[in-house]
Formats: structure tokens, sequence, C-alpha cells
């Protein structure tokens, strides 16, 4: 599969290589969640004249997996390694002053990974980098899919790396556009159906996308059938995905992200559905340490609104959670006709949300908004008001306030402008209003 997009990133990557090559050593790191394309946007941006050294820390011995490293360096730079260096600190300190001699990217893949082997590396690598990074010429990638160790080890201020990256690039989905350009080259004439199904499975992550294009014809249908199946990759992707990020607490978590997928999405509703436990702490976490879900608050709520709901941030993790993970007996047993068919039958109803989502990142993507989100407001006794996107004009005089629908027919007008008429007279007094209805014929 060709590699798309990423322009902004590899521009970014390679003006730092320039700097690195040209004044001194530059230190990159690379955050994303697992598949979203890290080591080939990496490998990518480093093409050209000078060598790269790729290294991935898989967890084994330090002395075996310095012998791999050896070899690797050995064939990327043309240079000796002594079979003596058996610990990375020993090898980087070799790599470091080799980079005063002559000039080479090295790509550390999994970095995270020492935190198993051994966690003196970091104090180790801040030391030589310290002294040698103002006379050596090496650019440094530094990239890491578990979250919470990689935030921990560059963003934590008791950290010896802490400080250290020149640069931190995180990578998310591919955008809108470019989700459009492969259903192009992949599927010519594809229905915008089939392009929701494309991003409501993949929310852009280019593993998913990959497997998507290679092995379905990328209709709607196709997508669901090769997703839900009983050898389909994605079964199991949700846990192996997550339980190295919690480790032997993941029962709660799981739960948390099982409830929120499923619409429970306020503290207090996640906490009677869960036999009224107590989750603050581990919603707190899921945010700022796992980065999994983010808070939501009506647009232009103050900060310490009360008026919060929940929402997973990655689209594949919320379809995993909604139907494999709540569905566990059906996939131990293998049963994946009848969870297929709950799947297809529930889709248009899902996928709704994931529609919403779609137009609020085209908002995002335009540039053209200082604000974008949705507005709700609860009135006891009476059902609540609530506006799928409502976006701020860059120059804070209009708004956008717009309906989302899969079809016009499920439009109600009058039921619509009456919200209007009601956020106009809570939050928008001041601002000229444009109200739009958004279906799947306008993606």
């Amino acid at each position: 599969m060709k590699f798309y997009n990423r322009t902004k990133e590899i521009e970014e990557l390679r003006r730092i290589q320039t700097r690195a090559f040209e004044s001194r050593s530059r230190m990159t790191v690379i955050t994303g969640r697992r598949r979203i394309g890290k080591t080939s946007l990496a490998l990518r941006a480093t093409q050209g004249d000078y060598p790269t050294v790729y290294l991935f820390v898989s967890r084994k011995n330090e002395a075996a997996l310095c012998e791999e490293f050896a070899g690797l360096i050995t064939a990327a730079l043309g240079c000796y390694v002594p079979p003596e260096i058996q610990s990375f600190k020993s090898l980087f300190r070799m790599l470091m002053e080799l980079a005063g001699r002559r000039k080479f990217n090295l790509i550390i893949d999994e970095f995270q990974e020492f935190f198993n082997i051994n966690p003196s590396v970091f104090s180790d690598m801040q030391n030589i980098w310290d002294s040698l990074r103002n006379e050596t010429n090496v650019n440094l990638l530094l990239m890491g899919s578990v979250y919470s160790m990689m935030h921990k080890i560059f963003e934590s201020y008791h950290e010896p790396l802490f400080g250290r990256a020149d640069a931190m690039i995180r990578l998310s989905g591919l955008g809108t556009h470019t989700l459009k350009e492969i259903m192009h080259d992949y599927r010519p004439g594809y229905s915008n159906d089939d392009l929701l199904a494309f991003y409501t499975i993949t929310g852009g992550v280019p593993k998913y996308i990959e497997l998507l294009c290679e092995d379905t014809d990328l209709s709607v249908e196709g997508i669901l059938g090769y997703v839900v199946c009983e050898n389909s990759p994605f079964v199991t992707e949700g846990r192996n995905l997550l339980i190295e990020e919690f480790g032997k607490d993941y029962g709660m978590y799981f739960s948390i992200l099982s409830c929120i997928a499923s619409g429970i999405n306020t503290q207090g509703a996640i906490e009677s559905a869960l036999g009224n436990a107590i989750v603050s702490g581990h919603l707190k976490r899921l945010i700022e340490d796992y980065s999994l879900i983010k808070r939501v608050r009506p647009i232009m709520a103050k900060p310490r609104s009360q008026n919060v709901q929940y929402e997973i941030t990655d689209n594949f993790l919320r379809f995993w959670f909604n139907y494999f993970d709540r569905n566990q007996t059906l996939v131990e047993l293998n049963n994946f006709e009848y969870l297929l068919k709950t799947v297809t039958s529930d889709y248009p109803t899902y996928s709704g949300l994931a529609l919403e989502k779609w137009f609020r990142q085209k908002l995002i993507e335009s540039k053209q908004y200082s604000d974008i989100g949705s507005w709700w407001e609860r009135k006891k006794g009476k059902d609540a008001n609530e506006i799928d996107i409502v976006a701020i004009s860059i120059d804070g005089k209009s708004a956008l306030v717009a309906e989302v629908k899969r079809q016009h027919r499920n439009y109600d007008h009058k039921a619509f402008m009456d919200k209007v008429e009601s956020i106009r007279t809570n939050i928008l007094s001041n601002y000229s209003i444009e109200t739009r209805l958004l279906t799947l014929d306008d993606m």
C-alpha cells in the first residue's frame, strides 16, 4: 500500500534532521497509539543521503538485545562493534562518539520497553546525551506506543529525560480528505455510507486502513463482515492494545470504557452501572495518563462546570468495547454469525455518532473556527435540549449550529429550530447564527 499524507510531519522531521546535521544533535520524540504509522513515518522522513540505524526494543535480556543491535549498527554504518559491549549504556556511548565523526539517523522504536529491560538506561542516556550532544551530529528519533510510559519518561519532572527532547510529535489518524483519497483509489464509485463505515472502524489508523484495503471490497457489508469474523485480527485488537497500558488493574478500566462506549457517559451513571464503584481516580488516569478518553462539556461552558460527559477518543476502541468486549461470551463461543447480525442491525444507529465526529473533524480541518463542540442543557422534568455541533467563527461574530442525521427523512425542522432558539437565548445572543442540516450526502 502506498504512503499517504503525513506531509507536515515529514517536513518537520526533515527540518529537524537538517539542524541536527548542520549544528548539533537533536532528539525528537514520536508518540501515538499502536498501528498509527510511527515507524513508516520515521523511516520515510530519514530517507536520503545519510545512513539510518533502526533499533527495535523487544523485551529480552539486555546483553542479547545489544548483540542484536550490534549487527544492525554494523550493517547500517559499516563500523565494528566490539563483542564486549553488552549494555545499552556502552552501545549508546559508542554511537554518540561515532556521531562526532560522521552524521547519521538513529531511530529507537518502542523506547519505553527499556522500563522492563533496564530502567537505568534512561539516566545513562541522559548523562551521555548531555555531555556529547553539542559536539556530535546524530538525528535521534525515539518512538513509543505505550502512552502512559512515554508520557512519564519525557514529561514527568522527576524523570532523567525530562526536558531533553527538542521536539515532540504525536501522531493521530489520517484526516477526512486522505480517507476520501484512499477510498477513491481502492473503491472508485464508493458511497458515502461506505466511507462512513471505513471511518467508523479505522478512525484513520493506517494499519487498519491497510488491512481493510487489502482484504475487503470496502463496502459497508465487506468491512463489517471482515471485522466481525472468527479469524479477524480485530477481534483481540482492543485487548492487545490496552493490557500493557493497564497492567493487572485492567478489569476496572475495561468496565469503565465499556460503559462509555455504550452511552453511559457521566461519572454518576458509570458508578451506578458498576455497582456504586468509585471511578473518579480511574477516569482521571484514563484522561491524563492514558489519553484514551476526554471530558466533554457543552461548548462555552465554564472550565470547572460539573456538566461533564466522557467520550472515548479512538474510533476503533469505541467499536471494540461496544461490540467485542460487551459480547465476550459470543466471541468465546465463536458465534460470530450472531454477533455480525447484532452489529449489522445496530450499525445505522451506532454510526450516527461517528458521523457527528466526521463533521467535527472536517470543521477542524477547515481552520475557520476558534471553538467546535456540542451543546446540551438538562432541565428537571423535561427532555434535554441537545445540539450536535456548534462552531464559533474565528472572528467571534458568528456561529454554525448544525443537526446531524444519516438521512434527511429523520430530520424534524421544527424541533431543531426550537433548540436553536434555546441555545440563542442561553449562549449565542450576541452571535449571527447559521443553521445547517448535515447528512451522509454532505460528507
